[in-house]
């Protein structure tokens, strides 16, 4: 059996067990993944501060991996 993980779905709040490869994670469903989708879309969601260009050079070692 596959490990398994505990999401806290970011659209509908819903916690469930899924597998770690879980297709849609971190949400729970193709639907509050397109959700989700569609408020950045419409611009519901925004970046609270402008992006500074030192932001942008590199990437630390840690996120590479």
């Amino acid at each position: 059996m596959p490990p398994q993980v505990r999401i806290s779905c970011p659209t509908c709040r819903r916690e469930e067990e899924v597998e770690a490869g879980f297709r849609w994670r971190p949400f729970c469903s193709r639907r509050c993944k397109i959700i989700d989708l569609g408020n950045w879309l419409d611009e519901v969601y925004r970046i609270s501060v402008p992006v500074q260009d030192e932001e942008l050079t590199e990437f630390p070692e840690s996120a590479a991996n």
